[in-house]
């Protein structure tokens, strides 16, 4: 029983830390919830809060947007390997009692100093660039234990290699055929999935509602009641069994839901791009796909990965922008099908540097009723946060 409940319980972390969308921040699974909706739409006329009006002890992140605290939290987590509490005081998160939290507000301040000083101020080093998943850098290089991948001419995993291949509006194009064309995948008003959720060996029932334009929620059902991912078309929010109210999705949570929630995201690709450019090809599993990179205003970019041969999505990377770097999250699709004349895939896994899932879907219904009211936001509670 005790192993049963140890293992939800990480369940219930690790989708609030993904939400689904695959973003925010592992602190927020610690206890810390967004502030209450009361008073809400005042504080936005006023502008977006700054970190220091909204969190005690903000010392070095003074100045960025309150809502990029916990991704730049969830950063340090990816790039060191460790838990809050390795800087923080639980249930006191603005205390300084840590040593490593003084440690770490001065290993900011020189990351912040190397980009100014010798790139621009473009955000070039990080936290990553030294640590790579350990709490100590490695100052040593390490002995090499087994022959380079590459030592028979191969490529290395994930290399990408130059290719003079078609053109980026010809994947998208083709896309968009394989997929069953722009008039059949216009036509989906609504989707309703079933299927499981399966977290390191525990699989969990799931059922997805969405209907557009650009609204959806999840509700992975659990012994202790029910796991909620939601986006409404303008918020998103995060519910977990036993605790009150709800978590609101802010800054690229909010970019992230919206491509999740979207219906028609084949036809919808290329008018979300500034500049789309052809990385070259690279290997998927057994696939060999054409990478995509595609540029967009003020957000970051979107890498896509189309099947050489069906022109299907099976790959795509987006990136959650935080005050400290960049923390990718990576969806791979696969299990097509032909629903009512539309390719969908049947499988998706999520992973990200915090860990990983896969969703088996095993029945669906398209443009069928959907309640509006599925897609009303509860209210949210107080926040508390961690001061930096």
């Amino acid at each position: 029983m005790n192993a049963n409940r140890a293992v939800v319980s990480a369940v219930v972390v690790l989708l609030m830390t993904f939400g689904f969308v695959m973003v925010g921040a592992k602190a927020q699974s610690s206890g810390a919830v967004h502030a209450a909706s009361q008073g809400q739409e005042a504080a936005n006329a006023a502008g977006p809060k700054k970190a220091e009006e909204q969190f005690k002890n903000i010392q070095v992140l003074k100045g960025i947007p309150a809502d990029q605290i916990f991704p730049a939290m969830q950063f340090i987590t990816a790039s060191l390997g460790v838990e809050c509490d390795f800087c923080h005081v639980q249930g006191a998160f603005e205390k300084d009692d840590k040593k490593n939290k003084q440690t770490a507000r001065k290993m900011m301040a020189m990351m912040f100093a190397i980009n100014k000083d010798n790139f621009e101020g473009h955000r070039l080093v990080t936290c990553n660039s030294c640590h790579r998943g350990s709490a100590v850098p490695q100052a040593i290089p390490a002995v090499m234990s087994e022959e380079p991948k590459d030592a028979m001419g191969g490529p290395k995993p994930a290399e990408v290699k130059e290719n003079a291949g078609p053109a980026a509006d010809q994947l998208l194009d083709k896309y968009v055929q394989a997929a069953g064309g722009a008039a059949a995948i216009d036509k989906v008003t609504s989707r309703v999935m079933k299927g499981t959720i399966d977290f390191g060996g525990k699989d969990l029932p799931i059922d997805i509602y969405s209907k557009d334009p650009d609204q959806r929620i999840s509700f992975t059902h659990m012994p202790e009641g029910d796991s909620v991912t939601a986006f409404n078309g303008r918020e998103g929010w995060l519910g977990t069994p036993g605790r009150p109210g709800v978590r609101e999705m802010r800054g690229s949570e909010l970019d992230a839901a919206s491509i999740d929630a979207d219906l028609h995201l084949a036809t919808h690709l290329r008018p979300m791009f500034t500049e789309m450019k052809v990385e070259g090809t690279e290997k998927v599993g057994d696939h060999e796909v054409y990478v995509v990179v595609g540029q967009r205003a003020g957000k970051p970019p979107l890498r896509l990965y189309f099947d050489e041969q069906s022109g299907l999505l099976v790959r795509l990377v987006r990136f959650g922008d935080t005050a400290l770097g960049l923390l990718p999250t990576q969806i791979d699709y696969a299990d097509y099908r032909d629903t009512n004349g539309v390719k969908i895939p049947y499988r998706w896994t999520l992973a990200r540097p915090s860990g990983r899932f896969t969703i088996q879907v095993s029945e669906v219904k398209q443009n069928i009723p959907v309640d509006d009211a599925k897609f009303v936001k509860p209210a949210a509670e107080e926040q508390k946060g961690p001061g930096k």
